[in-house]
């Protein structure tokens, strides 16, 4: 295969894949650290054979990030929460006023986030961040479709009851 294809392929694979996939490495690293494990994936990218990788890409791509932010953190030892929300996540809201009740919002989701069982809290990332498919991620967490599922369900149902139950605390405390 000439190396130009190759490497327009690759491009493309960066320019659709590189936003999603730096929201879901931060999530697990953090953002400091999500650039190296994203730039590590499409640098193994460049090393497959097209023809093997491309019909199961955006799994594939997904699998490569997660295990390489599960090593650095790993070897890292170092576990953060994603705080720099607007480093990952552009802000299209129009007024600042939108824009904090935004980062607000995010941040109680976040938080909610964080106390998942980890299987959920990478079924819900791969869903939303990656807008990936049961079927990929299935792929991506070595499960079967079903169970990604009943992984998603419950996962969004302990978001939800979490996120209104700190919504109810926060409206006691300023009445």
């Amino acid at each position: 295969m000439p190396s130009e294809p190759t490497s327009h392929w690759v491009l493309l694979a960066l320019s659709r894949y590189e936003a999603p996939l730096l929201r879901y490495a931060a999530a697990i690293v953090g953002s400091a650290q999500a650039a190296d494990v994203v730039q590590d994936t499409f640098l193994r990218l460049c090393n497959q054979d097209r023809a093997a990788v491309e019909p199961h890409l955006r799994a594939w791509l997904f699998t490569v990030c997660r295990n390489r932010a599960l090593d650095v953190r790993r070897d890292k030892r170092h576990v953060e929460a994603v705080a720099e929300v607007d480093e990952v996540m552009p802000n299209n809201l129009p007024g600042p006023a939108e824009a904090l009740e935004r980062r607000e919002a995010m941040r109680r989701v976040l938080g909610a986030l964080d106390t998942l069982p980890e299987r959920q809290r990478e079924a819900v990332l791969l869903k939303f961040s990656g807008d990936l498919s049961y079927q990929e991620i299935a792929e991506v967490l070595g499960t079967s479709v079903s169970n990604v599922g009943f992984l998603l369900h419950t996962a969004l149902r302990a978001l939800r009851e979490q996120v209104e139950k700190k919504d109810r605390e926060a409206e006691r405390r300023s009445r």
